[in-house]
């Protein structure tokens, strides 16, 4: 089994390459093996016979479950941290008090702190906007702190009521209205969780010769946690990326230094010269304006529940959580999980009717993590034909003119054809 390395910072990837698995719940029994299949095509088409993937599976979720009697076996763990690259379908989160989402037991015993998200429109998918194909975006979340830390107390329990002595003894808190019927909650957000953050969104950017970072946030309110994203969001720019970036914090400056004018220039001259821009906005803003002008935005960087919001209410704009497709990386280690970001849609399962495209997305987003470009491409190409000619699955094809609905079957067979 050929594994991906780390070395000196860069992936090295063999040329036959062995990636783990997780089949997932619900209608992952169905996606999994249909993204695969194209994927196995598109890789063959691409690279002959000088490049493949085997696929190992490993265990997580109902199906490890029932046959280990584990939700989240170690050596699942394991295994992706040996490989360091993996795929997974939807997990079932289990019901009971004090369990961990699997999604996010992963996400953190790994340390994979971005949640990254890009979303863009296919021709031929019904939107709800005038003009989708402005919407090109891509979302750096924040994947370990904010509300994934998972600290909180239920009320009524003695932690919270500890928690709330300390707060009112020992911090002189007083603006708890109601201490005797409110749980607690507390959402760390730390200076290096931030710079890592941003520092890989900003490198994104240049890798792919993007024009803006945008740190959303609600440093309005949150002066400390959300305000300290926005604050040292901006020193990884103005430390480690002066040459090139501009940011809107020295805009600002430059405006109250030497006028509006010349700040202005200052930024034309810096856009000219292909630097990017660094910018802020306030969370609710945020949200306003990917609707009223999505072109003026690019990378995103966000902390985690902000970036719940959204990465869900892009890819409503373009079609649906259906076509939304996701990774959970740790650039500095090489780790990286890609996922199916829908649930495991129970109430379809096993009716070959699921939509796949959200998983086989995410394993184009592995392809390009991979360096298989190419491989990559003949998939997403494949999809635009599929679309362009009103061909889907329910989800999608119910709402397109004279929209041609495809089983799951169906559809992962004219995929392949349009290689």
């Amino acid at each position: 089994m050929s594994k991906v390395r780390m070395e000196e910072g860069k992936l090295v990837v063999p040329s036959n390459v062995t990636i783990p698995f997780i089949e997932g719940d619900g209608v992952g029994a169905e996606i999994t093996p249909a993204c695969q299949k194209i994927v196995n095509e598109a890789v063959k088409l691409a690279y002959k016979d000088e490049r493949s993937i085997e696929w190992m599976e490993v265990l997580a979720g109902e199906k490890a479950y029932k046959q280990v009697g584990e939700w989240l076996p170690q050596s699942t763990m394991d295994v992706f941290r040996e490989y360091l690259i993996g795929i997974k379908g939807p997990l079932t989160t289990p019901v009971g008090g004090g369990i961990r989402s699997l999604n996010v037991a992963l996400r953190q015993t790994l340390d994979l702190y971005v949640c990254l998200r890009p979303v863009r429109w296919f021709k031929g998918v019904v939107s709800p906007l005038k003009e989708p194909q402005k919407v090109d975006m891509c979302i750096f979340r924040e994947n370990t702190e904010d509300i994934y830390a998972g600290i909180e107390w239920e009320q009524g329990t003695p932690e919270a009521k500890k928690f709330y002595d300390f707060l009112y003894n020992e911090m002189k808190v007083t603006k708890v209205r109601f201490p005797e019927t409110s749980s607690f909650g507390v959402k760390p957000v730390s200076v290096e969780g931030t710079k890592r953050l941003v520092r890989s969104a900003i490198q994104y950017a240049l890798d792919h010769k993007l024009p803006s970072v945008t740190l959303v946030h609600k440093g309005n309110i949150m002066k400390f946690t959300e305000g300290g994203f926005k604050k040292w969001g901006y020193e990884v720019a103005e430390t480690e990326f002066a040459e090139q970036t501009f940011t809107m914090n020295y805009y600002q400056q430059l405006k109250k230094d030497l006028g509006e004018e010349s700040a202005k220039a200052a930024m034309a001259e810096a856009i000219n010269k292909g630097k990017v821009i660094i910018k802020d906005c306030i969370a609710d803003a945020f949200l306003q304006n990917t609707l009223l002008k999505p072109e003026d935005y690019s990378v995103i960087a966000t902390l985690n529940l902000n970036g719940d919001y959204v990465s869900d209410q892009l890819a409503a704009m373009v079609g649906g959580i259906g076509i939304a497709p996701g990774a959970n990386i740790n650039y500095n280690s090489g780790h990286a999980i890609f996922e199916a970001t829908h649930g495991t849609a129970p109430d379809i399962a096993g009716k070959n009717m699921v939509n796949p495209c959200s998983l086989l997305l995410s394993s184009v987003m592995m392809l390009e993590y991979l360096g298989w470009q190419e491989a990559a491409d003949l998939i997403t190409s494949a999809l635009e034909q599929v679309f362009e000619n009103s061909e889907a699955t329910i989800d999608l094809a119910r709402f397109m003119p004279d929209g041609k609905v495809l089983s799951t079957e169906e559809f992962t067979e004219r995929i392949i054809q349009s290689l």
